[in-house]
């Protein structure tokens, strides 16, 4: 299987569901780590992220700390100054990281934040040169996008957070369709991808493999997969937690799955600090790194620290 994904095979849904479901764990280990060394040997990728507004989401997705259909002790404030970001783009790069993303709560800007934020990556290519600019700011129009990619955004950062086909149980203000039409609009803008989920939130891993294939099909270049961690006053905060193995085996999946994209760690990766080593051999080959959104993560420093230790090329 591992000459057939290199010569360029890859699988359909039910393709997938057959041959992961009569495979062992360590074969499909195993498997998810050659093909990382095969397409990326050491090298490993890493990204941060400002949270740029925060709070009074009109959406109501069930995990999500920011929605104002929940009572959460979430943050809320406007759009960051440009100040603000440059500051915090200059410490992420001099950190050694390799992407700055700035992302923002809500359905989608208006267009009056839209032309702010515009600006501000102008600046940021400008004054902080040297670190690749990401933007997560909703459901923008192909126009909108436009406009970030002419201001030196290179990657569009949308989610599609779990399996098609579990998405309306999760979160019923917008659809799949919505942020694949996003997606597609940034990448006719000649933008670059970063598109995962989260797991853990009530599916199964049929939904994880039906979600891997998707991405697939989208084309995605980064997967970031969030471990979730259940917030107070949200409908999943009694969610239960999976299982190592079953997070384990996720990564595998979307590595196998999504042979050339980076697979990142995301939010959740103090839950799996016991089991970290473990999954970089599940094909894992990218990290956010730092604070996420709405929830602690861990020091740049340490995270670098900890990839150099384990022979990581930064």
């Amino acid at each position: 299987m591992k000459q057939k994904i290199i010569n360029g095979y890859r699988f359909t849904l039910g393709q997938a569901f057959n041959f992961i479901e009569n495979s062992t764990d360590n074969e499909l280990f195993e498997l998810a780590d050659d093909l990382r060394k095969h397409y990326f040997g050491q090298r490993f990728d890493t990204c941060a992220i400002m949270n740029a507004r925060s709070g009074k989401c009109t959406e109501d997705c069930k995990w999500c700390a920011q929605s104002a259909y929940y009572k959460t002790s979430c943050a809320e404030f406007e759009m960051v100054e440009t100040e603000e970001a440059v500051v915090e783009a200059r410490k992420i790069r001099d950190s050694g990281v390799r992407m700055f993303s700035l992302v923002t709560s809500g359905r989608k800007l208006t267009p009056t934040n839209i032309l702010k934020i515009s600006q501000t990556f102008s600046v940021l290519n400008q004054e902080v040169p040297g670190i690749g600019y990401c933007a997560s700011l909703g459901l923008q129009s192909k126009e909108e996008l436009q406009s970030l990619r002419e201001a030196g955004v290179s990657r569009y950062h949308c989610n599609i957070e779990t399996a098609p086909s579990f998405f309306d149980k999760l979160c019923t203000t917008h659809t799949i369709e919505e942020k694949v039409k996003t997606i597609r609009s940034a990448q006719e803008t000649g933008m670059k991808i970063c598109s995962g989920g989260i797991i853990g939130m009530g599916e199964t891993e049929r939904d994880r493999i039906e979600m891997a294939v998707f991405l697939q099909e989208l084309g995605v270049d980064s997967i970031p997969v969030n471990i979730l961690m259940p917030i107070k006053g949200t409908p999943l905060e009694g969610t239960t937690p999976l299982t190592d193995r079953e997070i384990l085996r996720a990564f595998a999946i979307f590595r196998i799955i999504n042979p050339t994209a980076e697979v990142r760690f995301a939010a959740g990766r103090l839950r799996i600090r016991h089991i970290m080593k473990q999954a970089l051999a599940c094909g894992v080959t990218a990290s956010l790194v730092g604070d996420m959104l709405t929830t602690v993560g861990s020091g740049i420093q340490e995270d670098i620290h900890f990839l150099k230790e384990n022979n990581y090329e930064i």
